[in-house]
């Protein structure tokens, strides 16, 4: 007790000299200090300028120790309200700073964002290690806890008690002192090592350009694609010539069409191997760093390693779980798999060539079978899937689901001119929220698609508190007189993030904590991919599956056609994806520091599971963004355990029919409003009456 008043004291102190440095810190000129003046008071991008985030950080970092201060010395007994929801509704400016700048960082960095990010990160990290391993504020939250089972708390309640509890727990409060310090530095150096990791991959990324000079290079390419990569060439200052790279609008088609063999093995070993040539950007030493600070913070928590320490938070519970369901999905897929490569090889031994099927040639000879066999050419597919059309095929579903009525706003601010916003309202126009679409590469951006928020929702005193999404894709811009024409699998990709958007946009949640996609790994992405669904079926398809240049539906012969390819090509699909989860699991349930080699760890993981040469892992581990930099490690595995339920789910709507309303509100109401406030199993059930079967995602792709 003595132990614990000193130390009370001393926060007391510290807490003293912060609020002194927070008065020479405040100005009023900071936008991050006032209420937004913009309508629903989205982030107002034209006044918020590099040079005010670190004093805004550090000003909301001592206006939150006077608020954990304030929750301590309250004198009266700790109870839910006083302590645990006090504790949520505490650190809104540090929230309101953080989620602009980490989606700016992500969309339009710069040197001077980068620098910012490494010096807030380890800032941050500290500030929450503060939090979690001060033992006055949890002696009062584990004196609620314990008190939980008499407290008649709701569900949602009951909820957020469990989570903090926890949340202090593996953030160390029980740790001793020393271990306690131990845990802090490894928590700052890991806060620096994932932002690097995710520098250098975006550096090479912009550092590699395929300049193609002779016009007999480009035979086999699509005429849009040479246009794309004309201008590409222009905006490089290669006026005259033309330019690939390797973000993923440019480098696929580019793969799936260029009939240069030499020239697509050069983008692709360019796109294989980024951050790993033993330069400034490479990426080993980092990976090296992380996994074993990663194992030493799960030996300190008590953890076998740190799968372990992650999973315990997810529905796969443990490591034995997910490589369950990863070995089960294998056997079959990679059948299929050596199956696809037998058939891509007897193609190139028939067109008369003699080479062995490499895994540059795979997309290539991919496409000719696909033609083929289903006269389908997926470039005889882009016309019908410009982007606007494809946009309104989303809000097609969207209305149908659930009424939403979704409108483009052009008097909200931007952060950057490719930018639409839209405004998301009930079927009787009861504003939900605002949605910030960004649709195009640039080098300021990392590769990918995701979904985040500006703002997520919360009900404070009563008032509902909208969101303000962002959803954030990497398409083919416009080029000369042609709009962006998307893939399949960017519409595909177009409908997932929407799908992640709606579960921000529809949350009904009390707590911050809980609301939107705050909940497990493999959980959050079953509203983004059973949106998918909805893509491809053909009532849908024929709303937005429209001529760019005659308004043409897509003739019901070729979808049909795209629907019987719909295996094609699954094995491949099927077995990239998932030896990158497999290796994803290996890096994170070592049970000690990694001495290794990181390439040959590599090999021995892929040659464990009998990766087929003609293929190589989605992510090779250099640039694995989304176990090393994002927060997908030991959870890359959640795309296909959310795909189970995905699959599962939707057939609720194919026995009864694809909008059928009952569904859809039970879905919104039991899986979309709820956030993270009950067990997600719970939830699903609730929605489905029963547990989910793999059944239904085996015939998905055609593995059963």
């Amino acid at each position: 007790m003595k132990k614990l008043l000193l130390l009370s004291a001393l926060f007391l102190v510290f807490l003293s000299t912060c609020k002194q440095k927070s008065r020479e810190m405040y100005d009023p000129a900071n936008p991050f200090f006032n209420a937004f003046n913009t309508p629903y008071e989205v982030p107002d991008f034209g006044s918020i300028r590099e040079e005010h985030y670190m004093p805004a950080y550090q000003y909301a970092i001592d206006a939150h120790n006077k608020e954990i201060a304030e929750i301590i010395e309250n004198p009266e007994p700790p109870d839910f309200t006083n302590t645990v929801e006090a504790l949520d509704r505490s650190g809104a400016l540090i929230r309101k700073i953080d989620q602009i700048f980490n989606n700016l960082n992500s969309s339009i960095t710069n040197d001077n964002y980068q620098a910012i990010a490494k010096e807030k990160a380890p800032l941050l990290s500290g500030h929450k290690d503060d939090i979690q391993l001060n033992p006055a504020l949890f002696s009062r939250i584990k004196n609620v806890y314990d008190r939980k089972e008499s407290l008649e708390l709701s569900a949602e309640q009951n909820m957020l008690l469990e989570e903090t509890y926890k949340d202090f727990v593996r953030g160390g409060a029980n740790l001793s002192s020393e271990d306690q310090v131990k845990l802090r530095e490894i928590n700052k150096e890991l806060s620096v090592l994932t932002i690097s990791f995710g520098e250098n991959v975006l550096a090479e990324t912009n550092d590699f350009k395929l300049i193609i000079e002779k016009e007999e290079d480009l035979s086999g390419l699509p005429e849009a694609v040479i246009i794309n990569a004309e201008e590409a060439a222009k905006e490089a200052g290669f006026d005259g010539k033309w330019v690939f790279t390797v973000q993923k609008p440019s480098m696929i088609p580019f793969l799936q069409y260029a009939d240069n063999r030499v020239l697509r093995e050069k983008l692709f070993t360019a796109y294989t191997t980024l951050a790993n040539k033993n330069n400034d950007h490479d990426n080993k030493e980092i990976i090296t760093r992380i996994v074993s600070l990663r194992v030493e913070k799960a030996k300190l928590l008590g953890y076998e390693n740190h799968a372990d320490f992650v999973l315990e938070e997810n529905m796969a519970k443990n490591s034995d779980g997910v490589y369950d369901l990863l070995d089960k999905l294998w056997d079959s897929a990679i059948i299929v798999a050596q199956k696809e490569a037998k058939e891509l090889q007897h193609y190139i031994e028939k067109e008369g060539s003699d080479f062995k099927l490499q895994p540059w040639d795979w997309w290539y000879y991919a496409e000719k079978v696909r033609k083929e066999k289903y006269d389908l050419d997926d470039s005889e597919l882009l016309p019908y899937f410009k982007l606007d059309n494809a946009l309104d095929g989303v809000f097609y579903v969207c209305n149908n689901l659930y009424g939403l009525q979704i409108n483009e706003r052009t008097d909200i601010p931007k952060y950057h001119e490719d930018v639409r916003v839209f405004e998301v309202c009930e079927s009787d126009g009861e504003h939900l929220g605002i949605l910030y679409m960004d649709f195009f590469p640039r080098s300021s951006k990392r590769a990918g698609a995701w979904m985040n928020s500006f703002r997520k929702q919360e009900i404070i005193d009563g008032m509902n508190i909208t969101p303000v999404i962002s959803t954030v894709f990497n398409f083919s811009k416009p080029s000369g007189d042609k709009p962006s024409l998307l893939t399949f699998d960017e519409v595909s990709t177009l409908f997932h993030e929407f799908g992640h958007a709606l579960h921000g946009l529809l949350s009904r949640c009390t707590y911050f904590k809980l609301s939107g996609t705050a909940t497990p790994r493999d959980f959050v992405e079953l509203p983004s991919q059973i949106m998918e669904n909805w893509a491809l079926h053909p009532e849908v398809m024929k709303t937005y599956a429209l001529h760019y240049e005659t308004g043409e539906p897509m003739p019901d012969e070729r979808i049909r056609k795209i629907e019987k390819s719909r295996f094609f090509n699954q094995g491949f699909a099927t077995v990239e994806y998932l030896a990158a989860s497999f290796l994803d699991m290996d890096w994170h349930t070592l049970n000690g520091q990694f001495k290794g080699d990181v390439n040959q760890f590599e090999k021995e993981s892929l040659d464990r599971i009998g990766l087929i040469p003609e293929i190589v892992v989605r992510y090779r581990s250099t640039y694995f963004n989304h176990i090393f930099s994002g927060g997908y490690s030991s959870g890359y595995y959640s795309y296909i355990w959310a795909e189970v339920l995905d699959s599962d789910a939707f057939e609720a709507f194919s026995e009864t029919s694809v909008f059928d309303p009952e569904t859809a509100k039970s879905f919104r109401e039991n899986i979309l409003e709820k956030g993270g406030t009950e067990d997600p199993m719970t939830l699903y059930v609730r929605f489905r009456g029963k547990e989910p079967s793999i059944e239904p995602l085996l015939r998905k792709h055609g593995l059963n």
